[in-house]
């Protein structure tokens, strides 16, 4: 079956995807494409963005921007990407898989409540929640992308410890799922509803104590040997 969304992002004469080696892709130009998507994206939503406009956005042709992501839904897709990988790198859960349970846990609690709490985030999250992205390919792409990419790199930690006799978890996927759930708490509903006490954003102090007790309950949910 044919996908509407997918032929409207894909006009007549855009290049076609190639497999296999050809001309290098310029980085530069990539580099500068995500950024356009991410803040356009974030600010008119996946319908209200032509490629035309991140092209200009970006100061490359539209033939460059098909030529390295191939239609929008692609692009969007890596933009997401992009935004997790600058954010929690592989090299965060590598490290966060060497250090002791409890502070491995917590340094991805600490860099994932960053990353959702940014301004950028925010605003990405309430137009994610408007009718008309409801209903476009947007939140199953930004889902693929990002949160659950995230939760399979979480789950290759969880399953390291269970492994190691630390953690009792009969689903690791369905855990990885729990812990950031916990971390974003309820500091993450205020922050998208602007219901923060005191500000825009909740304290420091509000934010350690907020993932120190997911951890705490996280670990004494799976912790082996721990009471249930």
């Amino acid at each position: 079956m044919s996908d509407p969304h997918r032929a409207k992002s894909t006009p007549p004469g855009a290049p076609a995807r190639q497999s296999g080696p050809g001309r290098p892709k310029d980085l530069g130009k990539r580099a500068a494409i995500l950024d356009a998507a991410k803040r356009l994206f974030t600010t008119q939503g996946f319908a209200g963005v032509s490629m035309d406009q991140i092209a200009a956005d970006a100061g490359v042709s539209k033939l460059t921007v098909y030529s390295h992501f191939g239609d929008k839904e692609a692009l969007f897709a890596a933009a997401v990407r992009a935004h997790c990988d600058q954010q929690l790198p592989d090299s965060l859960f590598e490290a966060a898989d060497a250090a002791p349970l409890q502070e491995g846990l917590l340094q991805i609690a600490r860099a994932f409540f960053a990353m959702i709490s940014g301004p950028e985030a925010l605003a990405g999250h309430r137009v994610m929640c408007t009718p008309q992205v409801v209903e476009s390919p947007m939140p199953r792409l930004f889902w693929e992308a990002g949160p659950q990419r995230l939760q399979d790199s979480l789950a290759v930690v969880l399953q390291h410890h269970v492994d190691a006799g630390e953690l009792a978890i009969p689903d690791v996927r369905r855990a990885a799922a729990e812990f950031l759930c916990l971390a974003k708490g309820e500091l993450h509903a205020r922050m998208i509803f602007g219901c923060c006490d005191g500000g825009d954003v909740p304290s420091s102090h509000e934010v350690e104590a907020q993932l120190e007790s997911a951890v705490g309950l996280f670990l004494h949910g799976y912790r082996a040997g721990a009471r249930r």
